[in-house]
């Protein structure tokens, strides 16, 4: 099969495409025929050995795939082969024409749902469920989203509105922004350029709720419009360091739920039209290194998605 190896941390360019050994699924697990493969910010990271972990090379990125199960190995039930599926995979082996699940892992892709979709929603639907189920924005609150316009962000506007709340969508670039309002941000501001805060303060009063994914500056920015006891809730780094929770704010942690239960249920809100995810951009296998540094320059609005296909 064919593969996106990295055999060297650095830039987008160390993502090569090579032929390698079919994997075979061992005692528990599937092969899973790829169709769609997420990209994560996080894979751009650990590509540049700068990421949570490092991960030992020579190394196939991609955690979440979307296809049809293939060949089981032993202890699963064979009848689950041509079933489509969506998966975490560990971590690691997405970014390949086949893949090696665990059959614990596999979600069921609901009715006409597109693999598209699926991947779109697994990881960052899971975390924004969770996230919005944490922090519990009510009828009319007023809420920032920050990178409003990615794959979490998009999702955080869509369900803050589902509840009721007032969204503030910041993001850098006018697509993201259009984007955000298109969700239904009811205010969008430019969180690269001068004077944002001071824009959001003056139309919302002060906060209730920020969802945090970007820290650094602008996630110290944004705790400071939050009223006192106002929810902050800290999900990433995309721009700097993890916003410490200011005493007088109320940091919000992660709900003691099931990961695949809230992605199951990302995706049945998905299949019955009510959440949406946003797909900026699906690449071809070989233009893996172009995808990362698309994302690594912020030129893409919402998820980015590879689509092996073979030759």
């Amino acid at each position: 099969m064919r593969a996106v190896v990295l055999r060297r941390y650095g830039g987008p360019e160390t993502l090569v495409v090579e032929e390698v050994p079919d994997p075979v699924p061992g005692s528990g697990q599937v092969l899973v025929e790829v169709e769609v493969a997420g990209i994560t910010f996080v894979e751009t990271q650990l590509r540049a050995d700068r990421g949570p972990r490092r991960v030992e090379l020579p190394a196939v990125l991609g955690n979440g795939v979307a296809g049809t199960v293939r060949a089981t190995g032993d202890g699963v039930d064979p009848s689950i082969v041509g079933t489509r599926v969506v998966s975490t995979l560990g971590g690691l082996g997405g970014y390949a024409e086949l893949a090696v699940a665990d059959a614990g892992d596999l979600i069921p892709i609901p009715g006409d749902l597109s693999p598209e979709v699926a991947v779109a929603l697994l990881a960052d639907g899971r975390t924004a469920l969770g996230l919005a189920s944490a922090a519990a924005p009510a009828p009319g609150e007023w809420v920032l989203v920050e990178a409003a316009g990615g794959g979490v962000g998009s999702l955080l506007v869509q369900l803050a509105r589902r509840a009721g709340a007032r969204v503030a969508g910041a993001a850098g670039s006018a697509a993201k922004r259009e984007l955000a309002a298109s969700l239904g941000a009811e205010l969008t501001v430019d969180y690269t350029g001068p004077g944002w805060t001071r824009i959001v303060r003056e139309a919302t009063g002060g906060l209730d709720v920020v969802f945090d994914g970007v820290g650094g500056e602008i996630g110290a920015a944004a705790q400071g419009l939050l009223k006192d006891g106002g929810r902050l809730s800290v999900y990433g780094m995309a721009g700097g360091p993890m916003t410490t929770p200011d005493p007088r704010v109320t940091a919000v942690p992660w709900p003691a739920t099931d990961l695949r239960e809230l992605a199951r249920q990302a995706l049945e809100l998905a299949s019955a039209g009510q959440l949406r995810p946003a797909i900026g951009a699906t690449y071809p296998l070989e233009s893996a290194a172009q995808a990362h540094a698309a994302i690594e320059a912020r030129t893409v609005t919402g998820k980015s998605l590879l689509r092996p296909s073979r030759p």
